[in-house]
């Protein structure tokens, strides 16, 4: 008897505030001296012009405050992210698999591809990442056009591309993202019979994501994986763990209804004879 394929998975992740602790355009406003960028996306929502998460590119393409944003500064951007705690332990883990398990880690933001290759530079191989691409001026290296923004449903479209070239059916998708920008990608997996992983308590998410994980380490998203989607134990998880160096120090497994109850207001006499 031939010993049976392991089953391949794919992990895909959202970057921003989910495997980083900052924002990419708040860095690079910093570190341009832009001080109204809250307010600048703000105004792209309202005005409903560009997907969400497509503002930084918008901004960085038109805004006469971002239209100076060179190469060199998207990749310092990227320098100065902060990352969550034990993200190359969880790519070391994704890399290596389990028995009869393996896993293909991909990261697809709508943060600029030079930020996120900077900000991941020798934890996620370049050619696992996808973002915001632009045409740069091949002098003066600024950007001088957008050529492709996975925000929205530009998120499925590198979903359902990576799809078709690992061979990996609907079923045996997972995703992990922060936002209200990830709801188009998690309602696509979903529907594939995949697995959603929201790590913020952002309401929209809450109400699609099959499971919530709140921390600051990035291996967390390994918990509902091993336990809802491989069907591990609790005591078999937390010996994995340890066998990789890491301690679940404390997980609290909780569901949380969130209610708010007025008091009616009292009915008129005459309405009550």
């Amino acid at each position: 008897m031939r010993t049976p394929l392991p089953k391949h998975y794919l992990l895909v992740s959202d970057f921003d505030q989910t495997l980083s602790f900052n924002d990419s355009g708040h860095v690079l406003s910093e570190l341009l001296g832009v001080t109204d960028f809250e307010r600048k996306v703000a105004g792209l929502g309202r005005s409903n012009l560009v997907q969400q998460g497509g503002e930084l590119a918008y901004l960085i393409r038109h805004d006469p405050d971002f239209r100076g944003v060179w190469r060199e500064h998207l990749v310092e951007t990227g320098r100065r992210l902060r990352i969550k705690a034990a993200l190359p332990e969880l790519v070391r883990f994704l890399e290596k698999g389990l028995d009869g398990y393996r896993f293909s880690f991909y990261v697809v933001s709508a943060a600029p591809r030079e930020v996120v290759v900077s900000a991941l530079s020798g934890v996620v191989p370049p050619e696992h990442i996808y973002g915001t691409e632009f045409d740069h001026d091949p002098e003066s290296g600024e950007v001088r056009a957008i050529t492709r923004v996975p925000a929205g449903y530009g998120k499925v479209a590198v979903l359902e591309e990576l799809e078709q070239r690992l061979g990996v059916v609907s079923d045996r998708v997972i995703y992990v993202g922060d936002g209200s920008s990830d709801v188009h990608v998690m309602l696509h997996v979903n529907h594939g019979d995949g697995f959603t992983i929201a790590v913020s308590e952002n309401k929209q998410l809450a109400r699609i994501a099959k499971s919530t994980v709140l921390s600051d380490n990035a291996c967390s998203v390994l918990i509902p994986v091993l336990n809802q989607v491989l069907g591990m134990r609790t005591p078999e998880i937390r010996s994995l763990f340890e066998s990789h160096g890491l301690m679940l120090h404390d997980w609290e497994r909780a569901r949380t209804d969130r209610v708010r109850i007025l008091e009616a207001p009292a009915m008129p006499v005459a309405a009550m004879a």
